[in-house]
């Protein structure tokens, strides 16, 4: 009786044997598919850009100005989805989603300040300012924003702030989108 018991144990643990090959090739399947999903969802939902004001290695000073002025970052590093246009300094939104945005600022000690505002869709959102009558002075500032299809964002120059930048890249605007919404 007790090799009965053991000659049926082994015949149930077989038919698990094969039931679990089954369901491993089944889960093989849908991880595959999964996978692929997952690259076409990437490859449609990558927008991510950054660049700097200049792209000399002479140094090169940004204002001042009376009124505030758009900065145009024209030395693009990375622009993949093309949504920043280096031409006019914006990025468009090409989808709904929560982006996230980086700008640094750098300047010269002297009477103007150094200051830049960043903007979505004609508000401010941020600042980075400094003061400092002698010596170089940077900072940076960012923000992580919803967006609508459509929706702008770019960075001016503070109004009477002075930019200097050189082959060292020092003013530089990024963003990224995180995920769609």
């Amino acid at each position: 009786m007790g090799s009965v018991c053991f000659i049926a144990s082994e015949k149930q643990l077989e038919e698990l044997k094969k039931q679990n090959e089954g369901e491993q090739s089944a889960f093989g399947s849908i991880k595959h598919c999964v996978k692929n999903i997952l690259r076409r969802l990437w490859r449609i939902y990558k927008y991510a850009f950054s660049a700097s004001l200049f792209a000399s290695d002479s140094h090169t000073l940004t204002g001042p100005f009376n009124v505030p002025f758009t900065l145009k970052y024209s030395n693009v590093f990375v622009n993949i989805g093309k949504a920043y246009n280096p031409n006019t300094g914006i990025f468009t939104a090409p989808i709904r989603g929560v982006y996230t945005f980086r700008f640094s600022i750098t300047g010269h000690g002297s009477d103007s300040s150094t200051g830049a505002r960043l903007f979505k869709n004609g508000r401010h959102v941020v600042i980075a300012y400094c003061h400092q009558p002698t010596y170089s002075v940077s900072t940076t500032n960012g923000a992580s924003l919803l967006l609508e299809v459509g929706d702008v964002v770019y960075v001016q120059l503070y109004p009477k702030s002075q930019l200097l930048d050189n082959g060292n890249f020092y003013n530089t605007f990024s963003g990224q989108l995180l995920f769609p919404v």
